[in-house]
């Protein structure tokens, strides 16, 4: 049965996403690709059984990108910092006492969230919160003691009858109290404790997000989006379930335990309480080592299940390449492989669970058995009443609720210490690009630029840049062209401070950039980059985004600017028009002009455009271009463009040709023509490639 559930839901998930494919014989969202296609199919993922997908955290700011890979030159490139080195966790075994270690380090860390330093609201709801735990916990034991005294009060002559019900009444009475206290201050406790939790939740996840986005781009484009939003799902759910385990089942059932031992010790002898403290090393015993053993199948199972988020998540949003091959099989062939790891994985579980709950029940019900026949010889024997042999047994069955709960909480404690270590690991991922101490504001004085022997690449052995060195003039517009991988985009790059260079030198203004405050930097850089990254949401707040206080009025203006405005006013719901996840229900060239919108209302004095026009028609081009040279001419500003076509470049200041991350030749666009260097020739190729028309401006 255990074998049939799981493979019912592994073939439940496979059929679905199978089907997530193939709907195309009527009309639907997931056929409709160009503009919602990847939401939609991400959803249907999300809905399946076994990928439970709650976390709605977009991560995918970096996701489009593709690093630039280059082949190493002979010449030789200083070897990069320490810092340059890759950043990925590695996920090899750990030794039992490495893993205990780390399992305290993530306690640790989920206690200062708990007694937070300086908060003393927080810290006086976690006293008052212990006052309840300890009053619940006593008003606990002692209704098996008011029980043994409602019994021996009845077990005597009837001939004292009136007197018997007056005490028995009165005990019962206090045997009702009792338990009502116990339940109630038990329930003020989760009352007073909730605000607690929800805040610690809270702050580790914005912590955890904020840290995300702090970064660098290495970072997010080595990981899956899909095994990350699941880390930090099961990371925020297990700090919950830890709170609960630790404040609600760990601390109370030791404080109880403590309680019944002395109780049994003082009132029937060292042997009742040699049983229990037995009973609960051998319970613990048997609990930790077998959940030990449990445990590897369980962070199989988590792995297994990363892998099958990210393939499956990664499979719709590529939803048409995917079509393009009639490669469907072979995802599904990939999702399934993971389906049935994760299949084996849990199986192994379950099972396994059946002989960790009959080990445990054996260990209990053997306790139970033997304090009870000591109790009942002491009955015999006349050194204890029926009450005292009730008392017993009720003190130490009642410990069976607790210790079974402390079972389960073990093995749930194993799998939520692993989530919540992944969750924290992400918290210590190294930030390599950092502000110096004391770095100070850009101060922007006319707004040159100038790369000084930069040495950068992104894998140690594989420069891309070596000793670059070239200047952008300030006020002026240049172009950065040159072959593909020859290093035009990685200028962006090293310039907003995704990467550090490994050696040399990047100035604006005469200020190195690595001694001033990177957010200082980037407000002075505006980009248009090839795909514009748009939010699920309105055109108002995907131009808004660039300036978040602008107004609606301001936000107006730079659309108009953009010459946008226009086409914004003919949709049915103008500046409220929802663009769709990633800008897909929008063309193109209307995102293009809605990211120069944005770039405008930041207002930088430079502006930086990553072949921004590439992917559009030679019509949308030509539009947009006239567009940005118009923006231009208002203003003087530094700007700098990363162009593959190069007759959007002729009107430059200056282009520099760029060749194995290094300067071959620079000038205007006639100079260079002239010159029948490397330009000349990607200029005759690109004009042979064209139109008829285009073959006549070969000539300068």
């Amino acid at each position: 049965m255990l074998v049939s559930r799981s493979h019912l839901s592994r073939s439940y998930c496979r059929s679905a996403f199978l089907r997530a494919f193939s709907n195309t014989a009527t009309p639907s969202p997931i056929c409709n690709l160009s503009r919602v296609a990847h939401g939609v199919a991400l959803n249907r993922l999300y809905r399946l059984p076994c990928l439970d997908i709650r976390a709605r955290v977009c991560l995918r700011t970096f996701s489009s990108c593709n690093a630039r890979w280059n082949s190493p030159g002979n010449t030789k490139a200083a070897k990069p910092p320490e810092s340059a080195q890759s950043i990925q966790a590695t996920t090899a075994k750990t030794s039992p006492r490495e893993q205990r270690r780390k399992d305290w380090m993530v306690v640790q860390k989920l206690m200062e969230n708990v007694w937070p330093k300086n908060d003393w609201s927080t810290r006086g709801r976690v006293i008052l919160g212990f006052a309840l735990l300890i009053s619940a916990k006593v008003l606990n034991v002692q209704v098996p003691q008011l029980f043994k005294h409602i019994i021996d009060v009845l077990n005597i002559d009837v001939g004292t009858q009136s007197t018997v019900w007056v005490v028995a009444g009165s005990l019962i009475l206090g045997y009702g109290a009792a338990r009502v206290g116990a339940t109630l201050f038990g329930e003020l406790l989760s009352a007073v404790f909730a605000n607690i939790g929800q805040r610690a939740i809270r702050k580790v996840a914005r912590e955890t997000f904020e840290h995300l986005l702090n970064l660098d781009l290495k970072f997010h484009l080595s990981r899956q989006t899909g095994g990350l939003t699941r880390a930090i799902d099961r990371g925020t759910k297990g700090i919950a379930f830890m709170l609960q385990a630790i404040l609600f089942r760990i601390v109370p059932t030791a404080f109880e335990i403590s309680m019944v031992c002395g109780i049994l010790s003082y009132k029937f002898g060292w042997d009742f309480a040699a049983i229990t403290l037995t009973t609960l090393a051998a319970y613990t015993w048997f609990t930790v080592r077998t959940t030990s053993w449990r445990t590897q199948f369980r962070r199989d199972a988590n792995k297994a299940d990363n892998k099958a988020a990210a393939v499956g998540i990664d499979s719709l949003i590529n939803y048409e390449a995917v079509k393009h091959f009639n490669n469907e099989k072979y995802e599904v062939t990939q999702y399934d492989k993971y389906l049935k790891q994760y299949e084996n994985s849990s199986v192994k579980i379950t099972t396994s669970l059946a002989y960790l709950n009959s080990g445990q029940n054996i260990i209990f019900s053997t306790a139970l058995t033997t304090t009870m026949f000591l109790a009942a010889q002491g009955v015999l024997n006349g050194t204890m009443t029926v009450g005292d042999l009730v008392m017993a047994n009720q003190l130490i069955f009642q410990l069976s609720l607790p210790l079974n709960f402390l079972g389960s909480i073990y093995r749930e404690i194993r799998q939520n210490l692993l989530d919540m270590e992944a969750l924290f690991n992400l918290q210590t991922e190294n930030v390599p690009v950092k502000d110096k101490p004391g770095a100070r504001p850009l101060a922007l004085k006319g707004g040159s630029i100038r790369f000084e022997n930069v040495t950068f690449g992104y894998h140690p052995d594989r420069p891309i840049f070596r000793n670059l060195s070239f200047t952008v003039p300030a006020g002026r517009k240049v172009a950065i062209v040159g072959p593909s991988g020859s290093g035009k985009s990685t200028v962006f790059r090293v310039l907003f401070r995704f990467y550090d260079p490994w050696s040399g030198r990047i100035l604006i203004g005469d200020q190195d950039i690595q001694d001033i405050q990177s957010e200082s930097l980037r407000r002075s850089v505006g980009v248009v980059p090839q795909d514009t990254p748009l939010f699920h949401s309105d055109i108002m707040h995907n131009i808004r985004y660039g300036r978040l206080d602008a107004t609606d009025e301001e936000v107006k203006a730079a659309a108009m600017k953009a010459s946008v405005h226009s086409t914004i006013m003919s949709l049915p719901d103008g500046y409220k028009t929802t663009v769709g996840e990633r800008g897909l229900m929008i063309s193109g060239g209307e995102k293009q002009r809605l990211a120069i919108a944005r770039v405008l209302l930041k207002n930088p004095p430079i502006l930086f455009f990553d072949e921004a026009t590439s992917a559009l028609d030679a019509q949308t081009e030509s539009e947009i271009m006239r567009s940005i040279n118009n923006i231009l001419l208002d203003s003087a500003r530094t700007s700098i463009f990363i162009a593959h076509r190069l007759r959007t470049i002729v009107e430059a200041d200056l282009i520099i040709v760029l060749k194995d991350g290094q300067v071959v030749e620079q000038g205007t666009h006639e100079e260079l023509l002239r010159s029948g260097g490397l330009y000349h020739d990607m200029w005759l190729q690109q004009a042979l490639d064209s139109s008829p028309e285009t073959t006549s401006l070969s000539q300068p």
